[in-house]
């Protein structure tokens, strides 16, 4: 389990229509898949003054503080590229950093067994994945509760029905009732064959990782040589704040980026615990630790593909509990976003809120990370559907309404288009003083598709809300899950490669799988 959950189809049913369409089977109109681009300037709460600040800041910590690196082959690595090593303390020189930063590719394509579910990170692109790493789950009917593979498999079909979910991240709820040292095995599997989209690692041990590369290999049909040509999956890895990178993750992170696969490196800074109180301070931090790891990944790989994350946001100071989705939390992604593009990197960050149940205290902390994350023109958004209780649990009505807000924002994010049609100068024209505008051939050509259209919100009158019995925005969401688990339909794969993915998973359970403590 990462450290953040420790803390807190192309045209198919299994996949969604391309389409703002509702054929036969489908349970919802939703958008058609799509990569959105966010084309707006971002938000910059800091000056030019202010982003040199934070850079010299995080410079200072990283050349006279220092990062811990719990891993020795790390230390090697970084202590024979010229860093200052004492022990497990490594300092680095900021010519170092900045020399070394400019390998990274400032975009890259992540491409899964589907290539029409191929991702693009960096630039204006933004994706969205999975809630990912809660222990627990939570519907309606059966209350909340630890995570099963069933859980999970009905997480991950969710996964992969909503266009609006590109990418599945790590498993969208732990399945307990799977040991732990065969676990990564089942859940990839479950994965890989349930959805086609872009896959997730763990860093937590080399079995799990080497296992997973391997899997994926498969999975896309691909050699050893063209697997590490090219990135084909992903992880993410947390720092431990303050100012420490542990064994597994750095292990893992290396292992991928000797095979050219993406790590996004994300420190959990909450600021009042594991950081400065101050949101400047807490950022400072952040990046230090951050660049700290990217430069080992680059040394190690120079142009491995690697983006930092943002976890910056504040906590409760009455309780220690962390808090998300507060101002706090919306300027320190913000800022993270002006220094990501400071260093030319692409930014992942998360949507997250502290809430307990699918209320509407949910609602609004969601959509001001989203909303934090549009303005600071992050590339890759985690958590993205599904997130309650600060990560430690995974709400299938939560989900449901989250991708309605997702979908929201991709519209929101269109460009938008000024010519002839769209001044419309003819249609004010024709209908003058005092008119309308319903009957008009400008609108008559356009109502269709004119405005965003919800499968989730119910924008009848109270009278017709309230004869229908009136359901509640949860109530709905808990309909429309059900309704798409019972037409699931997972996206095809080719038999020989499911024959080899299910031979290779019970030849590791054989042998083992990977190393555990119990």
């Amino acid at each position: 389990m990462s450290t953040e959950s420790r803390l807190r189809s192309r045209g198919r049913r299994g996949g969604g229509r391309a389409g703002n369409t509702r054929g036969k089977g489908e349970v919802i109109e939703q958008l058609p898949w799509s990569l959105p681009i966010n084309t707006d300037n971002p938000t910059e709460p800091l000056s030019e003054e202010g982003v040199q600040a934070v850079h010299e800041g995080a410079m200072r910590v990283l050349e006279e503080i220092g990062i811990e690196f719990l891993n020795p082959e790390a230390v090697e690595i970084l202590a024979k590229a010229g860093c200052i090593v004492d022990g497990e303390n490594v300092r680095m020189g900021r010519d170092l950093v900045m020399e070394t930063l400019k390998g990274v590719p400032r975009t890259y394509t992540i491409t899964p067994r589907n290539p029409d579910r191929a991702i693009e990170i960096g630039g204006d692109r933004m994706v969205f994945g999975n809630v990912s790493s809660p222990p627990n789950c939570s519907d309606l009917d059966r209350g909340r509760r630890t995570g099963t593979r069933e859980s999970y498999q009905d997480l991950i079909k969710l996964t992969q029905y909503f266009n609006c979910i590109h990418f599945a991240g790590g498993y969208p709820v732990e399945p307990i009732d799977i040991h732990p040292s065969v676990r990564h095995l089942d859940c990839l599997y479950d994965k890989l064959t349930l959805t086609d989209k872009v896959a997730h690692a763990y860093c937590l041990g080399k079995e799990r990782v080497e296992d997973v590369m391997e899997m994926v290999r498969i999975s896309c049909g691909l050699t050893h040589e063209e697997f590490d040509a090219a990135p084909r999956m992903y992880s993410n890895i947390n720092s431990t704040s303050p100012l420490k990178h542990d064994y597994p993750m750095l292990d893992g992170a290396m292992r991928l980026a000797r095979r050219g696969q993406p790590t996004v490196v994300t420190p959990f800074t909450l600021a009042g615990a594991m950081a400065p109180v101050t949101m400047v301070g807490a950022v400072t931090q952040s990046m230090a630790e951050g660049l700290a790891a990217i430069v080992l990944l680059q040394l190690i790989r120079p142009g491995c593909p690697t983006a930092i994350g943002t976890f910056t946001s504040n906590v409760d100071m009455r309780t220690g509990a962390p808090a998300f989705g507060t101002p706090e939390y919306m300027r320190a992604t913000q800022m993270s976003g002006q220094m990501a593009r400071f260093y030319g990197l692409p930014l992942r960050a998360s949507n997250a809120c502290a809430a307990n149940t699918p209320d509407s205290q949910s609602a609004w902390e969601s959509a001001f990370s989203l909303w934090a994350a549009i303005s600071a023109q992050v590339n890759m958004v985690y958590h993205a559907a599904g997130w309650l209780e600060g990560g430690l649990c995974a709400s299938y009505e939560k989900f449901i309404m989250d991708c309605e807000t997702l979908q929201q924002m991709i519209v929101y994010m269109r460009p938008t288009a000024v010519n002839e049609g769209e001044i419309a100068f003819e249609a004010i024209k024709d209908v003058g003083p005092g008119g309308h505008f319903f009957g008009t051939a400008h609108t008559q050509e356009r109502y269709e598709t004119a405005f965003y259209k919800p499968f989730l919100s119910d924008w009848s009158n109270f009278e017709n809300w309230e004869d229908r019995g009136a359901v509640q925005t949860p109530e709905r969401a808990n309909g429309i899950w059900k309704r798409i688990l019972e037409e699931f339909e997972a996206p095809p794969i080719d038999p020989a490669i499911d024959e080899e993915l299910q031979a290779f998973v019970a030849k590791r359970k054989e042998e083992g799988g990977a190393p555990t403590d119990f």
